[in-house]
């Protein structure tokens, strides 16, 4: 334990110990303190997995938790995006695969929480791959998830423009809805997101408790007028009237399909994963927040797609307008009022905003992560972390870098930026074809799924062999096996129907184009692998020290 004590000098001999303070109510005696605050087994894990702490640590339990909450914002998706559900499978669809879904992503998340307490890293699922196949699983899995975090950016921000735009339409009939005027607000949203993630980063952890007492109360303030002011359709309607607009042929097939829906509203909790190094005791707290986060969330998203189900009126009129989306529609039946419709739209596009904000926390933290491992083209400057001065670089990323502290945001500065310059090329696409836009915007699915799937099979895999796995004070115990088995075959079901289109006929507007975009990003990443990749990353798992 002496080494742990007295590290208060940074050096240019050897690697960087950052101080770390305690916390009395976890019974950790004192270590001193800096502006990195942590606590001694954040120092421990950091330590053990060989890395630097270079972020501080500001979120706890409840604000980490209102970042994941907010991020998901499964009510907030489960209302605004649900014209894939209705098609597919209609009012009943809708209600019976979001509970599929919701215990579906219980069972990942379980998974996602245990390996975060393994590793808690801003790295996330990457970390984990079989010896035999290690440097390159790893390093394709860090570019799908690198993949999956960017397209959700751009997702989010043109899901939140979308709604601005229903708004502009119900209030000016003479509006003319064009593709670019999308593409505008998307560059405003993100660019609030980033301004937020800059200037008030050191703000984050504050303001998101704020945002999850507001995400609270703005169901209810959505769920009251909907209830009191909305006609009415039966029981028998809501959950048992199926519907096959997409043409499968089977209402088994379309409901299935229809089951992105609520995928969409469920994806996002581990993003407390990847903000593990801005967190206290983060082996615990972290997945705490994230199975706290499915609860929670799976709650209020199922009490808010019953009463939409209920209001919903006709549901060929309300997607009739594709240019206001059904839930705007059923916001205007109900109030008969365009004050009250924008009213309640609003609180739904502020919530999305900061969805938004989250989101660009967790892009950046995980390219920053992974460029700091060596995996992607100019990892130098991606892993830069804005307060940090590297006196040494013996190596482009590792460990054997020294830094010194100075004033600064303390945030990957360089990645967010990127992230923000990706989000407005991404969103150029949007007017010159929406085809290939939703097909982008639409590979966060498809991109987070497959990561999901080659981390949980690496840790069932070990499992299965027997083999130990590292330390997790969040364990699954012995229910981990089932609860792997459940979480990668519901993830292979929705990782091949997220390339599924909207209608069993396509042409070249209707074609779900994500397999080919994903196809060639997992292309590129194998290309740059084998020209680049195998020389300078070594992939984290060298890094770990087993004698800590």
């Amino acid at each position: 334990m002496a080494d742990f004590r007295n590290v208060a000098a940074i050096s240019r001999s050897e690697r960087v110990d950052t101080v770390i303070s305690s916390e009395d109510d976890l019974g950790i005696e004192d270590f001193g303190s800096s502006r990195r605050d942590g606590t001694r087994s954040d120092l421990r894990d950091m330590k053990r997995m060989g890395k630097q702490q270079e972020l501080k640590r500001g979120f706890g339990f409840l604000s980490i938790l209102g970042f994941s909450c907010i991020l998901t914002s499964t009510w907030e998706i489960q209302l605004t995006a649900n014209t894939f559900g209705l098609i597919n499978g209609g009012l009943a669809g809708l209600i019976w695969m979001y509970i599929v879904t919701w215990i579906g992503f219980f069972a990942i998340i379980a998974s996602m929480a245990e390996m975060s307490s393994m590793a808690p890293t801003s790295g996330g699922q990457y970390h984990f791959a079989p010896k035999s196949c290690q440097k390159f699983l790893s390093y394709t899995t860090g570019w799908v998830c690198v993949l999956g975090w960017q397209t959700g950016i751009i997702s989010i921000a043109f899901l939140t423009a979308s709604q601005i735009q229903s708004l502009l339409v119900i209030n000016n009939a003479n509006y003319g809805f064009e593709r670019w005027h999308g593409t505008l607000l998307t560059m405003a949203i993100s660019s609030f997101a980033i301004i937020f993630n800059t200037y008030l980063a050191k703000k984050l952890p504050l303001v998101e408790g704020i945002i999850l007492i507001l995400h609270i109360c703005g169901f209810f303030a959505i769920l009251d007028p909907l209830w009191v002011l909305a006609p009415r359709h039966t029981s028998k309607d809501v959950f048992t009237k199926f519907a096959d607009g997409g043409n499968w042929g089977s209402q088994v097939v379309s409901c299935i399909v229809g089951m992105l829906s609520p995928v969409f509203a469920f994806l996002g909790p581990d993003s407390a994963a990847h903000m593990s190094e801005e967190t206290k005791y983060a082996a615990r707290v972290v997945p705490s927040a994230m199975v706290w986060t499915v609860a929670i969330n799976g709650v209020l998203g199922f009490i808010m797609l019953v009463t939409f189900c209920f209001c919903s009126g006709n549901v060929e009129e309300i997607l009739a307008n594709p240019d206001v989306m059904p839930f705007v529609q059923v916001f205007f039946v109900a109030t008969e009022s365009k004050t009250g419709t924008s009213l309640m739209t609003t609180i739904i596009i502020v919530l999305t905003t900061c969805g938004c904000i989250t989101n660009v926390a967790t892009a950046s933290r995980q390219m920053f992560a992974f460029a700091r491992d060596g995996g992607l083209p100019c990892s130098r400057f991606l892993a830069e972390v804005s307060g940090i001065n590297h006196l040494l670089s013996d190596k482009e990323v590792g460990v054997d870098r020294a830094v010194q502290v100075r004033p600064g945001w303390d945030i990957p500065l360089n990645s967010v930026l990127v992230s923000f310059t990706i989000t407005t090329l991404l969103s150029l696409v949007n007017i010159a074809s929406t085809a290939a836009f939703n097909a982008v915007a639409g590979l966060i699915t498809a991109a987070l799924t497959s990561s999901y799937i080659v981390s949980i099979a690496c840790v069932r895999l070990k499992r299965f062999r027997g083999e130990p796995l590292p330390y997790a004070c969040w364990s699954l115990g012995k229910w981990g096996a089932p609860i792997n088995d459940a979480s990668i075959a519901y993830l292979v079901l929705i990782f091949v129907i997220s390339f599924f289109p909207v209608e069993k006929r396509v042409d070249v507007a209707t074609m779900n184009w994500n397999v080919v975009i994903y196809g060639l990003t997992v292309g590129f990443s194998g290309v740059f692998f084998w020209f680049k990749g195998r020389f300078v990353y070594h992939g984290p798992v060298t890094l770990v020290r087993k004698d800590i």
